[in-house]
């Protein structure tokens, strides 16, 4: 029987039964005859003790103690338990009354584009996030770059917002030109779905008054003059193409900057939500040098570059466990705050030249249906951004049709943001198994405008439903869309819970949902909408061992005090790879 040990390293248990009886058998032997395996070889690596330990499992358990071994979960039980797996070489790590969680799973972010921003781009947030108040305070950030950027090379800003500028109207090629007419200018919308662009970078786009409009996006022109005014919505490539593409120096150090960025908020995994073959190429370089200690599921923007089939992608990366792939992600509208959400009643207030405006879709709902068709067949999940209702009945009669053309019970196919899902749509997810994503950061940053704004006091009261959801038994996630908002999960949490604006005013107290529910929403429920759940997002023996240590408890603080509570460490496969100081 000693001789069989060996090959019982990495184990996984059915159920917590299943662990007590095999570890009751295993001290059994080690209390037995000496044999040729020791006790330090089944030994814990690593006992994390004296703190609570939330488990985040099916049984809602609060534990005491985590045993570790090769990176993965051995046992979480009381310290007496987790003691007796204790050997002469195993590290106890005290948690000086903090409390263990599974590392928070960023469910839809943009890695490393907030560490590209933060190196490369100018800030051009507004309030609560930076700095810009108006235009006049545009011009003269994009100054500064241009004074230490050689003449003719590109400057790129971020994250300006209109609804927060005292104009309160977007930025225009004059504005821009004022900084410089010798560099190309390009700066993003905080959506990401609208830009603006300077007279030269227009020139070099070769974009003018007689460019017809592109499918899907608008080149706003001057309705008097005709001309570009240099605002372009959701087809941002006319412009951003013709931008010198970053080295893989620039992606490495982006992603060492972002890498830290995430750990700092205890994000264990992150989804890279779209992005190309050639970033998972970098991200594979920079686990490789040590520079990425995150795990990372991987969208590929749907598209040709897409390889064929969802085993030709995950070939891409040559460790799964931590770069993923099998998603492609897809867009049918654009964002609210741009008027680019394709709802099914016209948006609040309309802007200026505007009657019944209710956005647009990025494409009509037969194409939308053949692209999931064909993605489907080649085995991949399919993940949609929608965020008005109009573009999620697209998206759920896509999705439908695919399921008819390809029957899967277990799809798992996701609407990404899904802001002003409609009771109804959410019946019709449940009956598809499709799991939605929603950007509840928007209700704390944008609430105050969606309701006053973009959808008015009924609809905005209703944004990332997610009381609703939950009723229906939907599985969903939390998240951040970083760099739109920043990184932080515990804000997420805090949201989901309080539903809070930056005014202070409680926005749809009926979509409010308990801390637990809010906590799955970035742990166990994320790792499931990633066919993860039996690696991550829940503390049980036979999954990885990442973790993140807060000071408090945010299942007993006070919810308003959720976002605050601090982060200890956060630990990937057993290892530290965060300490606050």
């Amino acid at each position: 029987m000693a001789k069989s040990l060996p090959h019982m390293k990495l184990i996984c248990f059915p159920s917590r039964a299943g662990a007590a009886v095999w570890f009751t058998t295993l001290l059994v032997l080690l209390a037995g005859p000496a044999g040729a395996v020791g006790p330090d070889q089944l030994s814990a690596d690593k006992i994390f003790l004296h703190g609570g330990v939330i488990t985040m499992d099916a049984q809602k358990d609060m534990v005491e103690a985590v045993a570790v071994r090769a990176g993965k979960i051995l046992l979480a039980g009381t310290e007496t338990e987790v003691k007796k797996l204790a050997g002469p070489k195993t590290q106890i790590i005290d948690l000086h009354g903090g409390v263990l969680l599974p590392g928070f799973y960023a469910a839809h972010d943009h890695f490393p584009s907030v560490g590209m921003e933060e190196l490369y781009d100018v800030n051009l947030n507004s309030p609560p996030m930076g700095k810009i108040r108006n235009i006049p305070d545009i011009i003269a950030a994009l100054r500064v770059k241009a004074a230490q950027t050689p003449a003719g090379q590109w400057i790129e800003g971020d994250e300006y917002d209109d609804t927060l500028l005292a104009e309160k109207r977007h930025p225009t090629r004059y504005d821009l030109d004022q900084v410089s007419t010798n560099h190309p200018i390009w700066i993003v919308h905080t959506s990401g779905h609208l830009a603006v662009a300077n007279s030269l970078a227009l020139q070099l786009a070769g974009i003018t008054r007689d460019t017809p409009q592109p499918a899907g996006g608008v080149i706003r022109k001057d309705p008097v003059t005709g001309e570009p005014t240099g605002v372009i919505e959701e087809r941002l490539g006319l412009i951003s193409v013709h931008i010198p593409a970053e080295t893989t120096e620039q992606h490495l150090k982006a992603i060492q900057v972002c890498d830290r960025e995430y750990l700092s908020q205890g994000v264990t995994t992150t989804v890279i939500a779209g992005t190309s073959a050639s970033v998972v190429r970098d991200l594979v370089e920079a686990l490789s040098a040590s520079l990425l200690h995150l795990r990372i599921h991987v969208m590929l923007v749907g598209g040709p570059s897409v390889p064929d089939t969802v085993a030709e992608a995950k070939r891409l990366s040559p460790d799964p466990d931590r770069i993923n792939l099998g998603t492609v992600k897809l867009f049918q509208d654009g964002s609210l705050q741009g008027y680019t959400g394709f709802l099914t009643e016209p948006y609040y207030r309309q802007r200026p030249g505007h009657t019944n405006d209710c956005g647009y879709a990025r494409r009509s709902r037969a194409a939308l249906v053949d692209l999931v068709k064909k993605y489907h067949r080649a085995g991949y999940q399919v993940a949609i951004h929608g965020n008005g209702d109009a573009a999620i009945d697209d998206i759920l009669a896509a999705y439908a049709a695919a399921q008819q053309d390809l029957p899967n019970p277990d799809s798992r196919d996701r609407i990404e943001h899904s802001q002003t899902a409609r009771p109804d749509q959410l019946l019709r997810m449940k009956q598809l198994g499709v799991t939605p994503s929603f950007f509840v950061a928007h209700v704390y940053y944008w609430g105050d405008r969606h309701r006053d704004i973009f959808l008015g006091p009924e609809r905005a009261a209703h944004i990332s439903p997610l009381a609703t959801a939950l009723a229906d038994g939907l599985h969903f996630t939390l998240h951040n869309d970083t760099p739109v908002t920043p990184v932080n999960p515990l804000q997420l949490v805090w949201s989901a819970v309080n539903r809070v604006t930056t005014s202070g005013q409680v926005l749809g107290p009926d979509e409010r949902i308990g801390a637990y529910d809010a906590l799955r929403a970035v742990t166990a429920d994320a790792a499931w909408q990633n066919f993860e759940e039996a690696k991550k997002g829940t503390i049980e023996p036979g999954k990885f061992a990442d973790f993140v240590v807060l000071a408090e408890n945010p299942l007993t603080v006070p919810p308003m005090h959720i976002k605050d509570i601090k982060i200890v460490e956060t630990i990937v496969g057993g290892d530290i790879v965060y300490q606050a100081n």
